[in-house]
């Protein structure tokens, strides 16, 4: 359904090292330079970094989640992991299995740099 999901920024490098990080323990590249932006790309969609190209300032979207899919739990606690080390702050529960009307899922979320929440999913088989 998505092509590209992209955020706002305030400071590109320091996202980029904490994106470079969270995104790297799922197995993707660091982020690929292109003007004002960082791209990072897999199989399944791009996900892009960002300052604003109108010069406003960056906001955060309240409300909003970013997914990632990690294959393992060793891999979602290693991105969450990567983003406390990297400039992320924990929110939400701390990691771990959550069960749901979609099932049992393993979850771990984030704030990013600027404040973006995101979340790294563990769906067993």
């Amino acid at each position: 359904m998505f092509s590209h999901v992209m955020v706002g920024v305030k400071d590109l490098q320091a996202s980029k090292k904490f994106y470079d990080a969270v995104l790297g323990a799922l197995g993707i590249a660091p982020g690929v330079a292109n003007n004002q932006r960082y791209f990072y790309r897999s199989p399944t969609g791009t996900f892009g970094i960002t300052t604003p190209i109108n010069g406003e300032p960056a906001t955060v979207g309240n409300g909003g989640t970013i997914g990632f899919k990690a294959v393992s739990t060793e891999q979602a606690d290693a991105f969450h992991a990567a983003g406390l080390a990297h400039g992320g702050t924990t929110c939400e529960d701390p990691p771990g299995w959550r069960q749901g009307a979609a099932g049992q899922l393993y979850l771990a979320y984030l704030r990013d740099p600027d404040g973006h929440k995101i979340c790294v999913l563990h769906r067993p088989a």
